[in-house]
């Protein structure tokens, strides 16, 4: 929700899974937010980031790596590491 001057005014912003969708509640105490740096050509960040968050249910399956693979090769952050006929 905003206020009259547009600012966010929610204590509690809910966030969805990037892996599977599912919206993260705020008793999902597995859940985590892995923000990976944005780097230029030598390695120096940027200032800017890609942020994945996870729900507890991908992290209890053990398909929290595979899901982090696939989703850094789809937004372009990974080659050549993941691909669906593994």
């Amino acid at each position: 929700m905003e206020n009259d001057q547009g600012a966010l005014v929610d204590l509690y912003v809910p966030r969805k899974c990037a892996a599977t969708g599912r919206l993260i509640t705020s008793k999902d105490h597995a859940s985590v937010q892995i923000m990976i740096a944005d780097v230029d050509a030598e390695g120096k960040a940027l200032g800017t980031s890609t942020t994945f968050a996870l729900c507890g249910q991908v992290r209890a399956m053990g398909e929290s790596d595979d899901s982090i693979n696939r989703l850094a090769t789809r937004s372009g952050l990974l080659r050549n590491v993941w691909s669906y006929a593994k």
